[in-house]
């Protein structure tokens, strides 16, 4: 029995912005998941303490008003969500998150914005185990055309996706992509240790292909792309 039919974890949050390392979190999902559906459910709608953009409510459909007088505030909420994930960590549990980087970046962007303790510290070593979706989708069907996205991943992978870019509708199809893509793909339902080692090369391979890319399409060869994988912090 593979890893995709245990106890997982979904984890996706809804920001201010694309920056992992300045935007902050409005919401934020996580989401137990047992046989592809869930079975508890935790959610968080957060006051970020700066105005939201408008380009983000479009996305998520959370003004700065509503944050301000429904959410919880942010160093409260950032404590409960990191200590939501060490736990399940703590107990040998995956977490699966598409585009890791960017949202455990985001994460530990603001348990430092907080001082508060980093994921690293309450685990007392690395993060993990991690499952990307992204991250094995891109390396196991890389030649395949078109967005690499949720909502495209979903498509290829028969999942259903109901409200897109809400928080708990994004992490349950998160890990209803990565059970379809160990299905499919053999080598992603490998032991959890052993994938998540896997990913951080995968990750690296793609990140520097990428750099490549840039430069001859033109892009800034001094822009590097980072690499680390599933989390980083400043440079």
């Amino acid at each position: 029995m593979g890893w995709h039919r245990e106890l997982l974890v979904g984890f996706d949050l809804e920001t201010t912005g694309t920056d992992p390392l300045g935007s902050r979190i409005v919401t934020a999902a996580v989401t137990e998941v047992r046989d592809g559906e869930p079975i508890r459910h935790l959610g968080w709608l957060v006051d970020p303490g700066v105005p939201i953009p408008a380009e983000a409510t479009a996305v998520h459909g959370i003004s700065s008003e509503h944050a301000a007088a429904q959410g919880r505030p942010a160093a409260e909420a950032v404590d409960e969500i990191a200590d939501a994930l060490v736990a399940h960590w703590a107990a040998g549990v995956p977490v699966v998150v598409y585009n890791a980087p960017f949202d455990l970046s985001l994460l530990a962007a603001e348990l430092r914005r907080h001082q508060l303790p980093s994921l690293e510290e309450r685990l007392g070593g690395e993060v993990g185990p991690v499952v990307d979706p992204l991250v094995m989708d891109r390396t196991l069907d890389r030649y395949r055309k078109g967005k690499r996205n949720l909502e495209a991943a979903c498509r290829e992978y028969g999942v259903t996706l109901d409200d897109a870019h809400e928080a708990s509708a994004d992490a349950l199809a998160a890990v209803r992509v990565a059970c379809a893509i160990a299905e499919r793909y053999p080598t992603a339902a490998s032991g959890l240790r052993e994938l998540h080692r896997s990913q951080i090369g995968w990750y690296a391979d793609w990140a520097e292909g990428y750099q490549r890319w840039l430069v001859r399409q033109g892009g800034a060869p001094e822009v590097e792309i980072d690499t680390r994988w599933p989390l980083r912090e400043p440079a």
